[in-house]
């Protein structure tokens, strides 16, 4: 498989940043930017497959996913003191190459995900909003969003998606994301993370207290029982997309852990 895409910034300690679903690394530049000038790490934020600029891929596995993050790490030779932090989807891929390759990581961040089994339903919408985008026919982005408005109500959560719009060279539209393949592979994406044996290094699971993709069920049995050495942080007015809601936590959260 060719290499993921990738933006590697500042020097330091190394941090990889994996967006989620339907994501890019461009949710994270603000921060990344920023933990690369003002905390003085190394931070390389990735494109998963079949996301950003990243190569398309018939399969989306979380097997997968890993194992091309885990060829990045061999291409820019990273320390085993490199912090791996992924949100929702990434989160999943994080866990996944903590539990597999732990030898490979000082330190593990997961936002807003718990390891077992997330029923994908809620993500209808978002896919029947894609699919009524009509690519050949629409003129501007304000049609696409026009098109996205009648299943997804949520203006923020809409402009998220849109970023993913991008004009090619004969001007018509297309999207970045593989959505044929994202949708028909949606239900492994929702796939429980187990593992042979815990990840035994320092862990850090940040929760919204609005979201609820992470329970006290899960703080309780699911996340020790794969993290022993994790801790769960709640940053406490803010949804499933925690960084884009409240930056400036995040950015002290994940800054203290990695330099730890």
């Amino acid at each position: 498989m060719p290499l993921l895409h990738y933006l590697d910034q500042g020097q330091g300690r190394p941090l990889v940043i994996l967006h989620g679903l339907f994501g890019t690394l461009d949710n994270w530049q603000s921060l990344a930017r920023r933990w690369a000038t003002e905390a003085g790490l190394r931070v390389i934020s990735v494109d998963l497959r079949n996301h950003g600029r990243s190569f398309h891929s018939a399969e989306h596995t979380y097997a997968l996913m890993a194992q091309d993050v885990l060829d990045l790490f061999d291409h820019l030779q990273l320390s085993q003191e490199t912090t791996l932090m992924g949100h929702s989807m990434g989160g999943k891929v994080a866990m996944r190459l903590a539990l597999d390759h732990p030898e490979r990581l000082a330190r593990l961040i997961v936002v807003d995900i718990a390891p077992r089994f997330s029923d994908m339903e809620h993500q209808d919408d978002i896919l029947a909003g894609l699919h009524a985008v009509n690519l050949a026919a629409i003129t501007n982005r304000q049609e696409a969003d026009a098109a996205l408005a009648q299943y997804v109500g949520n203006l923020g959560t809409r402009q998220f998606l849109l970023k993913n719009l991008y004009r090619r060279d004969d001007n018509s539209f297309a999207w970045r994301i593989n959505l044929e393949v994202l949708a028909a592979q949606l239900p492994a994406v929702g796939e429980e993370t187990t593992g042979k044996a815990p990840f035994l290094k320092p862990t850090l699971f940040i929760r919204g207290g609005k979201s609820d993709y992470i329970t006290a069920e899960d703080k309780l049995h699911g996340i020790p029982a794969l993290f022993p050495h994790s801790q769960v942080a709640t940053v406490v007015d803010a949804g499933h997309w925690v960084h884009a809601e409240r930056p400036e936590e995040i950015f002290e959260m994940v800054k203290a852990f990695a330099l730890s």
